[in-house]
């Protein structure tokens, strides 16, 4: 029998209806919505502490004029943390192993930053494709480099996420599947791959936490540097 390792991610249909938009709607579904009540339950006061610890955190390099951008990152966090999370769950699939999602996440927010500092700041925005001192005969050729990179943000945000879980992923069903097969051959060496395989599910849950993280961590940056 012949495993195709990548039929993981391929968005599931029924009924020739694309299920990506179950699995994109499904975490709003999940999170705790807050009581009328003058005390909360402790999951509802884990998940303000966390959203609380996590604003201040992101905010802290950023002036005033970027605190405004504080619901749209922290909402993007908690919801790709979900997203990562939910696709490890065993028949699930992750919607952020698409590349096209992740570009429709990073693409538009990195715009919008460009666009701001060009409207804000154009000077300092425009500053930024030629450093100070450069000599002449360079000028050209690094502006011409710095634009590039400038329009390489956006594929890197997307490339870094998209990689990340799909190796991830991939990795994960690859260990299982050496851990059926040596089941009935070699059980001790199945028990050994059966717990590298809890391990890398631990990592896996650790990677996907941090992936969301960085995601929103540099749209920051690039926040940073156009206000």
């Amino acid at each position: 029998m012949v495993l195709n390792f990548f039929d993981q991610f391929m968005s599931p249909t029924h009924l020739g209806i694309p299920l990506i938009v179950l699995a994109l709607s499904l975490p709003w579904v999940l999170f705790p919505t807050p009581s009328a009540r003058w005390l909360n339950n402790r999951l509802l006061t884990l998940q303000g502490w966390f959203i609380n610890r996590f604003t201040q955190q992101l905010l802290l390099p950023l002036n005033v004029g970027g605190h405004k951008w504080a619901l749209l990152f922290t909402s993007l966090m908690v919801f790709l943390i979900m997203l990562n999370l939910l696709g490890l769950l065993p028949y699930t699939f992750t919607p952020t192993t698409q590349l096209s999602l992740n570009m429709g996440f990073a693409v538009p927010l990195w715009l919008a930053t460009v666009i701001i500092g060009m409207r804000n700041q154009p000077t300092a925005a425009l500053g930024h494709l030629l450093p100070e001192g450069t000599p002449i005969p360079l000028i050209p050729v690094l502006i011409i480099i710095e634009t590039i990179s400038l329009f390489i943000r956006p594929l890197a945000l997307g490339v870094r996420l998209t990689a990340n879980l799909t190796a991830g992923h991939l990795l994960i069903q690859l260990i299982a599947t050496a851990a059926f097969v040596l089941t009935p051959m070699m059980p001790t060496v199945a028990i050994l791959t059966t717990a590298v395989l809890f391990l890398l599910t631990l990592l896996e849950v650790a990677v996907a936490m941090i992936q969301a993280y960085v995601f929103v961590l540099l749209l920051s940056l690039y926040l940073q540097e156009n206000v």
